[in-house]
């Protein structure tokens, strides 16, 4: 393999990103919340489930934190819950939409010609389409589940990854190592995985971690409109969603899981920018109907 520039190994990277003073915050608020998520069946003070009819809309306290929902929830207990499915779902479907879309962008990068054309118009059409509207049909098809909605949105976002995947592959398919590789009879295959996916991959890490917090808000925003995680689980869209006709009479039912869910994608925001900036990649913006 003769690449024309390998990217810095993972170690050096994170210690570059927490020399920087956002990318100390945002890496802080992100392990917070994984943290939470993975120790908040054992640390919530309260079955996140149990509906007690006594305690609605109750006001924080020493019983109740942050106070109960309308019907009588303990919103602490469910906050500290409400962010562990969409994460598992969120991660996976990342995993998932950074996988296909990676290999796809960047192979059809590498042969070119009408089979570029064709499948980039495919994704053309298919991105014309609003995410949500897509993400809507798909739904309808196949249930609203997390099952369900990990490939879903791994599909849908990974159309964006197959855009940045085939430019960033585009600026070496002529290069003279990757020319001299086909002249060798490399497989197609052999040359995207060992010659041009590691001149690419600093570009895809930055999409991908961009990808995970805005696949993380799509599953919140589906949770708000009842086609997200399914009830009885915890998730902040869902509460969100919830807590809208009581916002006057109990604005902490409301203002906990926005300020979870807004927290962890400025986390992840200046987390992704640090990283950025560490390994000179252009960090890029969400494409118009992904």
């Amino acid at each position: 393999m003769n690449t024309v520039w390998l990217a810095l190994p993972l170690p050096q990277i994170l210690r570059d990103v927490l020399a920087q003073r956002s990318g100390r915050i945002g890496m802080a608020i992100v392990c917070l919340h994984l943290a939470v998520a993975l120790a908040a069946p054992v640390i919530t003070p309260q079955d996140s489930a149990y509906q007690d009819a006594s305690a609605m809309l109750q006001s924080p306290s020493f019983s109740h934190w942050f106070g109960t929902d309308r019907l009588g929830r303990d919103v602490f207990s469910r906050t500290l819950l409400g962010g562990r499915e969409a994460m598992l779902i969120a991660t996976a479907a990342t995993f998932i939409a950074m996988a296909w879309g990676s290999a796809l962008g960047i192979l059809v990068a590498l042969i070119g010609g009408r089979t570029d054309a064709i499948v980039m118009r495919f994704i053309d059409a298919m991105m014309s389409i609003p995410w949500i509207l897509l993400v809507m049909l798909f739904i309808a098809a196949l249930g609203s589940s997390s099952a369900a909605l990990v490939p879903v949105l791994g599909f849908s976002y990974g159309l964006s990854v197959v855009y940045l995947a085939r430019a960033a592959a585009l600026d070496f398919v002529a290069r003279d190592f990757v020319l001299a590789a086909q002249a060798r009879g490399h497989s197609r295959w052999s040359i995207a995985a060992t010659e041009l996916f590691p001149n690419v991959r600093d570009s895809l890490a930055v999409q991908g971690a961009m990808q995970w917090s805005w696949i993380l808000l799509a599953v919140s925003s589906l949770s708000f409109l009842g086609m997200g995680v399914a009830p009885p689980t915890p998730d902040w869209g869902q509460m969100i969603a919830d807590a809208r006709g009581i916002m006057q009479r109990a604005p902490w039912a409301l203002i906990s899981p926005m300020l979870a869910l807004s927290s962890l994608v400025i986390g992840m925001n200046l987390a992704v920018d640090a990283w950025a900036r560490v390994t000179g990649v252009e960090r890029t913006r969400r494409v118009p109907g992904a």
